[in-house]
């Protein structure tokens, strides 16, 4: 546990020191390995096929390189899975970008870099909006990925980006035979049900837990689909209510939560804050783990 969080920490400064580096996030290869998983007439033997080839490789590298070279190997490894399979593009680079747009087009087309990928319609300014494309691209882009590292090492990384990249990028996703394409998506939704509920807890220990929990509640009464559902949607109307009650104290020494700008700022805060609880409680995983050993 202790290679996970040490991982995790070289490559999200790696991600923010050294933006450029990104471009190595290329997954070309996956689109002509796709080829293959179509060809099958069994819409599960073909997604095994797509996503569960190129996890078994990458598990087999995982379990090779373990507990040689006195985890450096492994380190390295996790460190270039990890940073591979996360964004592809940096979540804080495409907010800023939106805050330093010069005028109200250029801001409305930086914006669109935090529309979801399997959006048909432009993403509109407006503050809920841009409140939820922000906490959803920091599920995908960051906490999922981070997440199933954490649980799986770099084999759950890659499993997620895979996920994610047949369900929502239109390039894999339209490349799938249709039934493939709805067992892709429902794959995608189970692996981000768990993220997106530690997102929901970290907010509610990070913002005002009142309204966390009165949102989740009342989000779940509304939809009338269970709390077990893959329904991750509870994630866009927590993080309003979060950002809205953030706002509203002044935190950001702003009050309106009418204003775009103000909350996605917020929002960008909050997400921060959100990655300081999960690295914190990765932190006391490790500090227990090293002192159960002692």
């Amino acid at each position: 546990m202790a290679i996970v969080f040490i991982a995790i920490v070289i490559v999200l400064l790696a991600a923010h020191f050294a933006p450029e580096l990104q471009r190595l996030r290329r997954f070309s290869w996956l689109r002509a390995w796709q080829g293959q998983s179509a060809a099958q007439g069994n819409a599960v033997l073909g997604l095994v096929i797509a996503i569960g080839v190129p996890a078994l490789a990458c598990l087999a590298v995982q379990l090779v390189v373990r507990d040689r070279g006195f985890g450096l190997p492994s380190l390295i490894f996790a460190v270039a899975m990890l940073f591979y399979c996360l964004g592809p593009r940096d979540l804080e680079r495409d907010v800023e970008a939106v805050d330093k747009a010069p005028d109200s087009s250029r801001r409305l087309d930086a914006l669109q870099a935090l529309r979801p990928e399997e959006a048909s319609a432009p993403l509109r300014f407006e503050a809920n909006a841009v409140v939820e494309a922000a906490f959803t691209a920091g599920l995908r882009r960051v906490f999922g990925v981070i997440f199933w590292f954490a649980v799986a090492g770099p084999v759950g990384a890659l499993l997620y980006r895979l996920a994610q990249l047949l369900a929502y990028t239109p390039a894999h996703a339209q490349a799938l035979p249709a039934a493939q394409h709805v067992l892709a998506a429902k794959f995608a939704r189970l692996l981000d049900w768990l993220p997106a509920h530690l997102i929901a807890f970290a907010l509610a220990l990070a913002s005002d837990f009142d309204a966390v929990l009165k949102t989740w509640r009342e989000y779940h009464t509304a939809h009338r689909q269970g709390y077990f559902c893959l329904d991750s949607g509870f994630l866009g109307a927590i993080a309003r209510a979060s950002v809205d009650a953030d706002v509203e104290a002044g935190d950001g020494h702003a009050i309106d939560t009418s204003d775009p700008l103000v909350e996605l700022d917020d929002a960008m805060t909050l997400i921060r804050r959100v990655l300081v609880v999960w690295l914190a409680l990765i932190a006391v995983i490790v500090i227990a783990g090293t002192i159960g050993q002692a």
